[in-house]
C-alpha cells in the first residue's frame, strides 16, 4: 500500500519554493477494528497498550475519531473516549486538543490531552495509554451493533 505524500508550500526566500513533507501524515498507525466505531457495542476493550505515536482512523472504525459524545458501553469499551474542540483545518498545523472519557452521567469523568493533524484527506492524532482501563479512542464509524 502506498501512502499518500503530504506537502505544504513554504514562503520561497527567492525564486524558489520549498515543500516540507509532514511526517506524521507519511508515518502513523491505522485503527481500523470496527469494534472501535461509536455505534459499536459489544465486547469490551481497553487501550493500555497503545504506545505514544501517530494514529489514523479508517476501514470500519471510522475515518476520523468521534467528536460527539459517545454512549457508555460502545466503542468496544466502558467509557468511550471522544475529540473535544473539534477538528483542525489543515492551515492550523498540529493543534492540542482534549479527548473526553465519557463515565457513569460524566461526559468528561476522564480526560488527555493530544495533538491533532489535518492531512488534507485525513487527519491523524498523537495519541498515549488512557489514564485508566477499559477507555478507549473511539472512530466515527456506524460499524456493527451486537447487543
Amino acid at each position: 500500500m502506498s501512502l499518500p505524500m503530504i506537502v505544504v508550500p513554504v514562503l520561497p526566500t527567492s525564486l524558489k519554493l520549498t515543500f516540507i513533507v509532514i511526517l506524521e501524515c507519511k508515518s502513523y498507525t491505522n485503527l481500523s477494528d470496527a469494534d472501535r466505531a461509536q455505534s459499536y457495542k459489544g465486547v469490551y476493550k481497553c487501550d493500555n497498550s497503545l504506545v505514544n505515536a501517530w494514529y489514523r482512523f479508517t476501514g470500519s472504525a471510522g475515518n476520523k475519531m468521534a467528536d460527539t459524545v459517545v454512549p457508555t458501553l460502545h466503542c468496544g469499551t466502558h467509557a468511550p473516549g471522544y475529540l473535544t474542540g473539534g477538528h483542525p483545518t489543515a492551515a492550523q498545523g498540529a493543534v492540542s486538543r482534549k479527548v473526553c472519557f465519557h463515565w457513569s452521567n460524566n461526559n468528561c469523568r476522564w480526560f488527555v490531552n493530544i495533538k491533532v493533524r489535518n492531512c488534507g484527506a485525513f487527519y491523524v492524532y498523537q495519541l498515549s495509554k488512557p489514564p485508566a482501563c477499559h477507555l478507549r479512542y473511539c472512530g466515527n464509524g456506524g460499524g456493527i451493533k451486537l447487543i
